[in-house]
């Protein structure tokens, strides 16, 4: 029943503020983000005060996840690029076996125009990770940019996924998805999520609403927004449907909520719309775990 665990991201910088705050609450994973580099934190010292938090519980850490362009030759870029490496070597101490963020970009260059310099910067990452027994994923956001044109990551379209799988053949890549990403470009997740479930290794628990009206009468160019990032059960998603698919593709990983992007659960109601999230996708999951009396055999 829990082989799929709920959870939430935790910025590195709150940690040790929020987690314990948290647990009470039934939260049974946590992600631990880092944005741009890694290098200024101290990962034993993280570790152990994380592993003290969780004394007396079952949480567990799903991933360790950096954010930011490890394809640029910037010292911002070096710093990414080795927080991947600096993540991975961690890994072990945080009890995860994950690691994931963005696939980075070549500013405003075409998609395909990167993916030379992603299998340049990610095979020897690739490798040490596999030799590691650690796993990568990349994230399907876009950061505002398209196929044309943007400046942080490549990971966001089923045919980057594509090029970067057949330039990284490695069974230890895959992606971290989540709806929200695909919905903002008014692509519908279920198929998707049906024919690359098994490249899944974590899914942010981030929905979407999308304004088919506001669409309809004004398209997507105007002045009004048409679709709003949401937390998990104030969006347009069936979760059900996405644990189901995800449970029939012998997806075993966690389902951790995106905070801080929803426009009406934010500020002082941020964790109000967290938790609520939280007893949704359990719901969404079955609901309590009922175990099934052994050798027991229906037969009609």
């Amino acid at each position: 029943m829990h082989n799929i665990k709920i959870g939430t991201l935790v910025s590195a910088d709150n940690a040790k503020l929020v987690i314990p705050k948290l647990i009470p609450y039934g939260f049974e994973t946590f992600s631990i983000t880092f944005w741009e580099t890694a290098l200024k934190y101290d990962l034993p010292k993280l570790a152990e005060e994380i592993k003290e938090m969780f004394k007396g519980t079952n949480c567990t850490i799903s991933c360790l996840s950096i954010f930011g362009n490890p394809l640029l030759e910037t010292k911002m870029g070096l710093e990414s690029r080795e927080s991947w490496k600096m993540l991975i070597d961690a890994a072990e101490l945080f009890g995860t076996d994950l690691v994931t963020g963005f696939a980075g970009r070549l500013t405003d260059k075409p998609v395909e125009e990167s993916i030379p310099k992603f299998k340049e910067v990610f095979e020897e990452i690739a490798v040490k990770a596999n030799d590691k027994g650690i796993k990568l994923a990349f994230e399907n956001c876009n950061m505002g940019g398209n196929w044309n044109s943007g400046d942080w990551n490549i990971a966001f379209s089923p045919k980057a996924w594509d090029m970067m799988f057949e330039a990284l053949p490695y069974k230890n890549i895959g992606l971290q998805w989540e709806p929200c990403h695909q919905m903002v470009q008014l692509v519908d997740p279920i198929p998707q999520l049906r024919k690359w479930a098994k490249r899944i290794f974590n899914v942010h628990g981030k929905d979407a609403t999308i304004a088919w009206d506001i669409i309809k009468e004004k398209g997507i160019s105007g002045v009004e927004d048409f679709v709003w990032h949401r937390t998990p059960g104030f969006g347009d998603s069936n979760w059900t449907d996405i644990i189901s698919i995800l449970r029939m593709a012998g997806y075993c990983g966690s389902i951790d909520i995106e905070g801080f992007h929803d426009p009406v659960y934010k500020k002082e109601l941020e964790y109000t719309g967290q938790v609520y999230a939280l007893h949704y996708l359990k719901n969404c999951r079955g609901g309590e775990f009922i175990p099934s009396p052994e050798h027991l055999e229906v037969r009609i």
